[in-house]
């Protein structure tokens, strides 16, 4: 099933800041990207620019690799043109250089799964006075060795630095198409082992070596350290409650009667909406649909399943289709503007609602630390560690912290820099809520709840050389291990709690950094 795209949302696939003169009066080009579905370009009716329209056999495509073709030749029968989603077509025009300012521009195209489509946008043409050199880059392939080596060198040249390390690698570089534009060289994160880590979970059974990308000193030793007393008391135990990733977009009406009509009218028809927003992937599902109103303002909160990917890309798409049926179908009231993503998704943005709705995967890590290990190990008992997680929470409501515990986002980070994950998402993955209670037998239950852990074993950077063996190493490579990677993460992130805190309750801490965190 596929999706029809509305009118507004076929402005999107119009490259906005692409409409230029071509050198030496050789016509007009802007470029068009593919932001809706995987689709063959089946027919290219004209184009129209102000009051001048260009018709197929004035209209080039440029397909890259230095390949063109005629809009005219392209049809239905062998001539058609794939255009997988996030691909770009240069239309290039026969016609007169524009002269500088806006214009409105139309373009009359058809494809094998939308039919006839009409795009109708205004671009404008602007100086292209700019002095400044420009990053070397290949259209043909730019991640070459001779593309890299050109890069280097004007790296080299405009710094005045000669570079040693930065150039020198281990991998295929066309393996990054998709993950780093620009490739020029890697940057090398020391990568240090703790553990192994006895996991308890529902799906991460077992002991587990953890990799971990770090530059910080101490933070292996300390998070090896809570590992250990962990593991002497049986290990701990993981368990994830909830999963789901969001896009939120936002429907803007007239008056607040008109948002709240809506809402009403999204939740009775989620069941068409549902398969919209599922037609565009084979692994998203729409769980559910949460409306939020304000002013005169409907936002949408669409709640997916993703699989093993992260999945902020997948449901973008998935949004987008279920948007554009709502576009069509939504007769009420005039919907006077919609945006595909309002800020109300907090995509890497710590936030409230994350805290409390979810975002990416929900994680309990819990444990009972015994008290002759907690004793000898760390030099504190269950008492002080409970007194101290107590102060510690008025400082955390004081401060407005989304998080009370001592440092998630040193483990969080140092695993998703070691395993290929979107480093940005630490900023809603290292919210963390912290409990600590002395037993009626006098030992410790200290857990933490990740409310808002967005990782991924499969897509992104999980696929890259270094970064596919770190998840090798924990044996999270293919199909259905996302939440096993979840729950030792959050394993990890309980043992590193448990390490920092006993050492600031027990003095250790300054001492601990003298020690193994100097390098002066």
């Amino acid at each position: 099933m596929v999706f029809t795209p509305s009118p507004m949302l076929l402005k999107l696939l119009y490259t906005r800041g692409s409409l230029h003169n071509l050198p030496e009066n050789a016509g007009v080009a802007f470029s068009i990207k593919n932001r809706l579905d995987t689709v063959k370009v089946t027919g290219f009716k004209q184009v129209q620019i102000g009051g001048v329209v260009v018709p197929a056999e004035n209209i080039r495509v440029d397909l890259g690799n230095g390949e063109q073709q005629s809009a005219a030749d392209i049809n239905a029968d062998g001539q058609a043109i794939e255009l997988p989603v996030g691909r770009s077509l240069k239309i290039m025009l026969d016609t007169q250089p524009l002269p500088q300012g806006i214009h409105p521009v139309q373009v009359w195209f058809s494809t094998d799964a939308f039919g006839d489509l009409h795009v109708e946008v205004e671009d404008a043409i602007v100086s292209a006075d700019n002095h400044k050199p420009r990053i070397p880059r290949s259209p043909e392939d730019d991640y070459s060795d001779t593309a890299i080596a050109a890069r280097q060198r004007f790296a080299e040249e405009f710094s005045g630095k000669e570079f040693q390390h930065l150039k020198h690698y281990s991998f295929d570089a066309h393996k990054l198409q998709g993950n780093c534009e620009h490739f020029v060289g890697v940057a090398q994160i020391p990568v240090g082992l703790a553990g192994p880590l006895t996991m308890n979970g529902e799906h991460a059974q077992g002991d587990f070596l953890i990799p971990m990308a770090t530059t910080e000193g101490t933070l292996v030793a300390s998070y090896n350290r809570g590992i250990q007393v962990l593991n002497l008391c049986g290990g701990v135990k993981c368990t994830v409650v909830g999963d789901a990733m969001q896009r939120a977009p936002v429907f803007v009406f007239h008056d607040a009667r008109g948002a709240r009509d809506f809402g009403k009218w999204v939740e009775d028809n989620i069941d068409q909406i549902r398969p919209e927003a599922e037609s565009t992937s084979s692994v998203a599902k729409l769980q559910y649909i949460d409306t939020y109103l304000s002013n005169k303002f409907a936002y949408l909160r669409f709640n997916f399943s993703t699989g093993d990917a992260a999945g902020q890309n997948m449901v973008g798409r998935a949004t987008f289709a279920a948007c554009s049926w709502i576009l069509e179908n939504y007769k009420d009231h005039k919907i006077e503007h919609f945006y595909l993503e309002s800020n109300f998704a907090t995509d890497k943005k710590a936030s409230q609602i994350n805290v409390m709705r979810t975002r990416g995967k929900r994680v309990v890590a819990e444990a009972v630390v015994k008290r002759d290990v907690l004793m000898q190990r760390m030099r504190v008992t269950p008492e002080q560690l409970a007194y101290h997680g107590q102060v510690s929470n008025v400082g955390a409501f004081i401060s407005g912290a989304n998080n009370n515990g001592a440092h998630s986002a040193n483990g969080i980070t140092a695993l998703f820099i070691a395993t290929g994950q979107d480093v940005a998402n630490v900023s809603e993955s290292s919210a963390g809520i912290l409990y600590s209670e002395v037993t009626p037998e006098g030992d410790l239950y200290i857990s933490i709840t990740i409310p808002s852990l967005i990782v991924a074993t499969h897509g992104g950077g999980t696929g890259l050389a270094t970064q596919n063996e770190c998840l090798q190493m924990l044996g999270c490579v293919g199909r259905g291990t996302v939440r096993k990677f979840a729950e030792i993460v959050a394993g990890v992130v309980l043992a590193g709690e448990l390490s920092l805190g006993a050492a600031i309750s027990s003095s250790d801490w300054v001492s601990s950094h003298e020690q193994y965190g100097r390098n002066r």
